[in-house]
């Protein structure tokens, strides 16, 4: 094969595979709904299984839709029969994927099924088939062309992008939102990128509060103790009144050789830039950047003037937060 042919061979492969999703999306019907409200809806585990490409894509949307909220795995079709069917619990609902819906491997588990009346969703191309026939719930991929008419590829694009369809839908239809996202994705860059501020913010006796009323003199150990280059200023009834950086003190020290004795309320910075605490931490980082600050006090709920936290950039950036 030329090299020159190539990139040709590449767009026809995508061609293919976009005319099947174009198919498929004129597929989509009220079966489709049926089968997100029993899934969005499943009081035990969503139970997925196909043979050779088909199974690798039952994987994929298994893991798909347990990261989005429905608890789910992927069962080895070849497996099944010999002891795996009881991972399969009468409160399950399974999903068999099969271009052909003919799949000997799916025979036994079709049968296991319909023994136990576990709820069956077929995402089969083939409306005479075993498994079309046999399913609660069909869901019907169109009959695509393949690559070179025999590698399984615009079928198993059908078979993901109906699969992602109904992860996304049901996750949407139980309210699943980037909270919730958060909590199944602790680690890794995804993870940091959905951090709160309450979930990084510096809090209790590590907050160097100073009292409006306080010498500076003292406000000073204060600082050099905290060593955050920060005071949040407080009045009689803790509500947060100012802020006072250690860029503030330098330039102020040079201006007045007595600033020491002055009360923190002559030097401070009115009404300090703040952020709620379930805020995103990159919004914090934004709003640092846009303000060209290194802290901000963090508040439970928009005016209460009650600081409950500090994040710093230093942290942010600790957590890998960009």
């Amino acid at each position: 094969m030329n090299k020159k042919k190539f990139i040709s061979t590449a767009k026809e492969v995508i061609n293919l595979e976009i005319k099947a999703l174009q198919s498929l999306k004129k597929n989509i019907n009220k079966s489709f709904n049926e089968a997100v409200f029993h899934i969005a809806n499943c009081q035990s585990k969503v139970v997925l299984c196909g043979v050779g490409k088909s199974g690798l894509i039952a994987s994929k949307i298994a893991a798909t839709l347990a990261s989005v909220g429905t608890p789910s795995f992927s069962l080895n079709a070849s497996e099944a029969s010999h002891g795996d069917l009881g991972m399969i619990s009468k409160k399950d609902i399974l999903v068999l994927i099969s271009n052909s819906g003919e799949t000997a491997e799916l025979k036994n588990i079709i049968q296991f099924a319909k023994r136990n009346k576990i709820l069956l969703i077929g995402i089969v191309s083939k409306k005479d088939s075993i498994l079309y026939k046999s399913s609660d719930i069909k869901l019907l991929i169109p009959k695509v062309d393949e690559a070179e008419g025999i590698v399984p590829t615009a079928s198993t694009t059908t078979q993901l992008a109906l699969g992602d369809s109904l992860a996304i839908t049901a996750m949407k239809f139980k309210k699943f939102g980037k909270m919730d996202f958060k909590k199944l994705h602790p680690a890794g860059s995804l993870g940091a990128q959905l951090k709160t501020v309450e979930d990084i913010m510096i809090t209790g006796k590590d907050i160097p509060f100073v009292n409006e009323s306080l010498k500076m003199s003292k406000a000073l150990r204060i600082l050099t103790d905290k060593n955050l280059g920060v005071l949040i200023v407080r009045d009689k009834n803790k509500k947060t009144s100012g802020i006072i950086t250690d860029g503030q003190i330098r330039r102020f020290s040079q201006k007045n050789s007595e600033f020491h004795l002055l009360p923190v309320k002559k030097i401070m910075t009115k009404k300090p830039i703040y952020i709620i605490k379930n805020e995103l931490a990159a919004k914090a980082l934004a709003l640092m950047n846009r303000k060209k600050i290194t802290s901000l006090v963090v508040y439970s709920k928009k005016n209460s003037f009650k600081t409950i936290g500090i994040v710093h950039i230093h942290t942010i950036l600790q957590s890998n937060i960009t």
